[in-house]
């Protein structure tokens, strides 16, 4: 008996060993890397407290706009290639309706490991049709997709920073498109 439990102790240990040095991966793969550009765009639009959407959008265009369900607006503002195999979609999303809006439920997908998870961006694909591929979102161990989740109302007028990440394509796919249900189609660059 005693064996038993030094086992199932030993296999928790690992278990719990390997979530944490999960976590840690995946918030060190959100930091933004060497890239000295995005942090200090995200820590302004942070500042602004996201009623601005002009002073988020800062002075790049957005890779993409798709329009959604409710005057909700998902602006692409980039799509980079991480070192470790990943592609990370990066935007705000925006509300131009007049009144709050909450972004749809199917957003997370069909997935029933993802929609327990509650509301996130999971449903999110990339499609690169010169290899015929398509690209669902990351997921952790425990089934949390490697996105935004927990969205809040969003006030009319206001934005909040999105992040999705996917497996990477194959270095020589730069153009992809995203997919997003609730929301338009539209085609992406990646860059990296």
């Amino acid at each position: 008996m005693s064996i038993r439990f030094t086992a199932k102790a030993r296999r928790g240990m690992v278990a719990l060993t390997l979530a944490a040095g999960l976590a840690v991966g995946v918030a060190g793969c959100g930091g933004g890397g060497d890239d000295d550009k995005k942090p200090e765009a995200s820590a302004s639009a942070s500042k602004d407290g996201g009623s601005n959407p002009s002073t988020q959008e800062g002075t790049d265009e957005p890779l993409a706009e798709l329009k959604g369900d409710g005057g909700l607006i998902l602006q692409i503002t980039s799509a980079t290639r991480d070192s470790g195999g990943f592609v990370t979609v990066s935007g705000n999303l925006k509300n131009d309706g007049d009144e709050a809006a909450r972004i749809s439920v199917r957003t997370a997908g069909d997935e029933t490991e993802i929609i327990r998870h509650g509301s996130s961006l999971g449903g999110a694909t990339l499609v690169d049709s010169a290899t015929k591929k398509r690209y669902y979102v990351l997921r952790d161990t425990d089934g949390r997709p490697l996105t935004t989740t927990g969205m809040p109302r969003i006030d009319a007028g206001a934005s909040i920073p999105v992040f999705m990440q996917f497996p990477a394509p194959p270095s020589s796919t730069s153009e992809v498109t995203f997919q997003l249900p609730t929301f338009a189609a539209a085609t992406i660059q990646i860059s990296g």
